[in-house]
């Protein structure tokens, strides 16, 4: 989070609510860690993001602008997406949030109470009586389901000394204070006036020390303006309110791609369902002159070929939407088949967001590597969606997790931000990986991380009948810590800090390669360094070199030994010393991964796909 801004007096009449302004993050970060329900500290406050009930009014349309992503918007069921405002002191409205949590302490009379009780003079956060800054409390409560309530200190303090399941109150006033002798739980000290034994707050974060105290979940949403409580089974958790699994969010994204990727899409917004209803092209042309009347008219044939595009794609939905995660498979197929045939910028206009080419040089040498052509995407436009978020949980590959929802009313759009930036496309040779898939001794290792991530599915899923099939095999395996291995080697070459890279990948039975582009919404994006690195030569060195580090891990021998290791031992050979990324580089939490198959081991180097290209 930015710093907040010094406070400037508005200009007259320039708001159109009287809301005080608390703070500035950038706009990406809406999306990615300060998104709809998240906790966000400000000074010496904390607040939760509000829900998008009221956005699509109080947002300015010149501030937060509606994005296209035609064939996302599709699978999410919504008609467009919009930015987060940009705004600033003069501007009407901007991310709403509301106080939370309630509970406070002072940090000079240890008063710890709720923070009306403090009875604060408008505008401020302070304690009358002491006209110090209140604390909020460093400690919520939250469930798996994505409720989250203020801590229960009442009955935390009184634990040993009512009757069980009471919740009546003794009449007297809390207090917190810090010992100061550890930074340790057990130096923050909670008491209450009745006479109460004074207790500290360890094991406050047992898995079940708020099940012990009879403590149910709420049910509250407090992003949610005047959303009911809702009953709720599920245990809650004690959370520190800065932890990262306090709020996660549930991102899905898509490259635009041609047809859509030429601005038309966006162009005829409004106009879908009318054209949809005609059924020969003078219809269809007679109602774009109308419709664009003084303005410059579409052409007829590019109309069509989106009308056309959209007819395949429902035609095509109801055979690849198999499952939960159908329906992005078929997206990423989409993407896929784009990515292989290429989009040349001398076919295009400059309004072409899609520019995908074969390298000018000679590509052949790569082949003795494993690796078919590559291909330079020059241009490219991603559109990544906040569509929900978790608590607790962290949402991994093909993981169920409960979706808190944005908004108390289903709505016709999502936020979301655009990322426009260039990337390398690369793909191994199909028939080579199929031999190499063949072998007993890889099938054997990508076997044990399948069992591994599919046991953690069945613990996962909500119903035993209906758990998701793990991706993991050895094609996707390889795929997967390939793209660890290169981004990890471009950061050491190109200068690229490898959290400004980012992974797409693309495995199934038809389908065998990966994307690695830049992920920043920032000058790193597009500056013509990552598609460099693309170039044949550069690639084969690249390569190479990202093989001989993968050799060799500080933690060896017991990394590349391991039976298991983790995130519900979903990986093999694979640690922070040889192939994790950070974690908004990889599209699966850092698991998956296992470097002996791109190198093999000690014991059987021919298990690796690329252990003869160290011999090259």
């Amino acid at each position: 989070m930015t710093p907040p801004p010094a406070r400037r007096i508005r200009a007259a009449g320039a708001p159109r609510n009287n809301l005080p302004r608390r703070g500035a993050v950038r706009r990406s970060q809406m999306i990615t860690t300060y998104g709809v329900g998240s906790l966000i500290a400000v000074d010496n406050e904390s607040f939760i993001v509000s829900g998008i009930d009221d956005a699509d009014r109080s947002w300015d349309r010149d501030e937060a602008p509606v994005i296209h992503e035609h064939r996302l918007a599709r699978v999410l069921k919504v008609d467009h997406f919009r930015l987060p405002p940009a705004s600033d002191d003069a501007s009407k409205d901007g991310i709403r949030v509301r106080r939370f949590p309630l509970w406070h302490s002072c940090p000079e009379c240890d008063s710890l109470q709720h923070v009306r009780d403090f009875n604060p003079p408008p505008g401020k956060n302070i304690c009358t009586d002491c006209e110090e800054d209140l604390v909020p409390s460093r400690f919520v409560m939250a469930c798996e389901h994505g409720h989250i309530d203020d801590f229960p200190y009442w009955k935390w303090a009184h634990r040993h000394n009512r009757e069980d399941g009471g919740s009546g109150h003794c009449g007297g006033e809390m207090r917190l204070r810090t010992s100061g002798r550890t930074a340790s739980l057990r130096s923050i000290l909670i008491s209450c006036t009745c006479g109460a034994p004074e207790v500290s707050m360890e094991g406050a974060f047992r898995r079940s020390a708020l099940a012990d105290l009879k403590v149910r979940c709420s049910g509250k949403r407090p992003w949610l303006k005047g959303a009911p409580a809702e009953h709720c089974a599920e245990p809650p958790r004690t959370l520190q309110r800065g932890s990262s699994i306090v709020w996660q969010p549930i991102l899905k994204s898509a490259l635009s791609i041609p047809p859509y990727s030429g601005g038309l899409a966006a162009d005829l917004d409004g106009h879908w369902q009318n054209l949809r209803g005609f059924s020969n092209p003078g219809e269809i042309a007679g109602y774009l002159k109308g419709a664009f009347n003084g303005k410059k008219v579409p052409s007829l044939d590019a109309v069509l070929e989106l009308l056309a595009a959209e007819n395949h794609e429902e035609a095509a939905t109801p055979d690849e939407s198999r499952g939960q995660d159908g329906p992005y498979l078929a997206l990423r197929r989409q993407e896929y088949a784009r990515l292989c045939d290429g989009n040349s910028e001398r076919a295009q206009d400059r309004a072409e967001q899609f520019i995908c080419e074969e390298p000018a040089t000679d590509s052949s040498f790569l082949r003795p590597l494993g690796l078919d052509t590559p291909m330079l995407v020059k241009r490219l436009r991603e559109v990544r969606a906040l569509k929900a978020f978790s608590r607790v949980t962290v949402p991994e590959a093909n993981l169920e997790v409960h979706e808190a929802a944005l908004s108390l009313k289903p709505t016709n759009w999502l936020p979301a931000m655009e990322v426009h930036g260039e990337g390398v496309f690369v793909r191994l040779d199909e028939e080579r990986l199929d031999k190499w898939a063949a072998s007993v001794a890889v099938a054997a290792r990508a076997d044990r991380i399948h069992a591994n991530h599919q046991r953690a599915l069945r613990e996962r899923a909500s119903d035993p009948q209906q758990v998701p099939d793990s991706p993991a095999s050895p094609r996707m395996v390889l795929l997967h810590s390939l793209a660890h291995a290169l981004i990890n080697e471009w950061s050491l070459d190109a200068g690229y800090p490898a959290s400004s890279l980012r992974e797409r990948l693309y495995a199934d039975d038809s389908m065998a390669g990966l994307l690695i582009y830049t992920a920043t919404s920032d000058s790193a994006g597009s500056l013509g360094g990552v598609v460099a690195q693309g170039e044949p030569d550069r690639l084969s060195k690249a390569l190479r070199a990202a093989m001989r580090r993968a050799e060799w891990c500080s933690a060896d021998p017991l990394c590349i030994e391991t039976e298991a290791t983790g995130t519900s031992s979903t990986n093999l050979a694979a640690c922070h010393g040889c192939m994790m990324l950070p974690e908004t580089s990889c599209e699966h939490n850092n698991g998956l991964l296992d470097r002996a198959l791109l190198i093999g081991t000690p014991e059987d180097p021919a298990i690796g796909f690329f252990h003869n290209a160290l011999a090259l």
